[in-house]
């Protein structure tokens, strides 16, 4: 039987309980060395090795633990093949250094991840990389800024502080049109709203310490890359020797299975609190692009399936900094925290200004995100709305 729908393949992709007697789950295999019981055997696993054939040769190549967690990535994000690594900024880097040498040339959107903004900055720019950032909003207009040596574009949609949309396919055409690359970070809708592949995207990345382990207690991130992109990836990976916890692959696929019906909470109470939010006469605006208010709604609805419950919000320029930090510290549900994509709610105060080079960042006041786990949505809505009331109070 085809299995077409992503819910159902979801359950069912990398597991063999055939290979297992029975057991449901791919088990933890951790492991170092890997004996061979004849010389021709360990001839013939090197040879496999070489012809990039899947086997078990040598732990830091993965176990089938880790073949299991990639074969199901790989199936969830509709790509060709997929690596494990051990976080999202891993995975990132190795996005950004699998695909360039020295005198190349990398676009990156201005709203990236600021760890990798940084990687770019620091260790891309010392091996003779150079690096130019784009506005967000671009889209076909990035084709100004190709040069004869760009190897890369490496977008971000929505960008996890700014929430800009970037419009991905038309990015894709005019790099594919100059023999460039595009990489995207899928982290924030996952492959279940957002099929980067089908849009043009030939790299993938994805921190899958958010939404797909989701539980808040491991790291991990993923590189999933078409036919054309892979063997940069798997060469590099080898060349740097990036190696991820077995256990923590585990819980990876753990959280995978039920993603499919996590995600939709998450955008459920997501909008619903944004939607409260935006009603609040202290809110200059709440970035959330399936509000039909935010500017890059209109890319969303053309090309996403849904979204994930993390979105900012901006205070108007009366709010002075104790009412903002009233508002946040007394909050019950929302942890202050800096990652996301976990079953529990969280607000972090944000201020990007200072990672911004391409386009002008200047909020009028006070800027937070937020991430909105799976709790019940008025008791959430209730501990925000006493929020506000301890920032009116502080106003004054």
């Amino acid at each position: 039987m085809s299995m077409k729908r992503s819910e159902t393949r979801i359950i069912h992709v990398g597991r063999h309980p055939e290979n297992w007697e029975g057991i449901v789950n791919p088990p933890i295999y951790r492991a170092s060395t890997v004996l061979s019981p004849t010389v021709a055997d360990l001839r013939d696993k090197q040879a496999r090795r070489a012809r990039d054939e899947a086997g078990t040769y040598y732990g830091r190549f993965g176990t089938p633990t880790t073949r299991a967690f990639e074969e199901a990535i790989a199936d969830f994000e509709g790509g060709y093949r997929t690596l494990v690594y051990p976080c999202g900024l891993a995975a990132c880097t190795a996005a950004l250094m699998s695909y360039v040498a020295a005198g190349d040339h990398v676009l990156i959107t201005d709203n990236v991840y600021s760890p990798a903004r940084n990687f770019a900055d620091r260790f891309l720019a010392r091996y003779g990389v150079a690096v130019t950032y784009f506005d967000p909003l671009i889209g076909s207009g990035i084709g100004a800024l190709i040069r004869p040596n760009t190897r890369l574009v490496y977008a971000e949609a929505p960008g996890s502080h700014t929430f800009e949309v970037q419009d991905i396919p038309a990015i894709a055409e005019v790099a594919h049109q100059r023999g460039v690359l595009v990489a995207m970070d899928n982290t924030w809708a996952t492959p279940h709203y957002y099929q980067a592949f089908d849009h043009g995207v030939d790299i993938s990345v994805q921190a899958a310490t958010k939404y797909i382990v989701a539980h808040s207690d491991a790291m991990l991130g993923t590189v999933t890359t078409n036919q054309k992109a892979w063997a940069q990836l798997r060469d590099t990976r080898a060349q740097v020797g990036m190696a991820v916890s077995p256990d923590d692959v585990y819980l990876g696929l753990r959280g995978l299975r039920t993603i499919s019906v996590r995600l939709p909470r998450h955008w459920e109470n997501g909008l619903q609190l944004a939607e409260w939010l935006q009603r609040q006469p202290e809110v200059e605006r709440v970035m959330h692009p399936a509000l039909p208010s935010d500017p890059g709604h209109a890319i969303w609805k053309r090309d996403f399936r849904g979204a994930s419950g993390l979105f900012g919000v901006m205070l108007k320029a009366g709010v002075t900094q104790q009412a903002f930090e009233a508002l946040i510290d007394g909050l019950q549900l929302y942890g202050i925290g800096a990652s996301w994509g976990g079953f529990e709610s969280l607000v972090l105060p944000t201020d990007v200004a200072k990672n911004r080079t391409a386009t002008k960042w200047a909020p009028p006041g006070p800027v937070f995100r937020v991430h909105a786990g799976l709790e019940h949505i008025d008791d959430l809505i209730a501990d925000m709305n006493d929020g506000f009331g301890r920032l009116r109070k502080s106003i004054g």
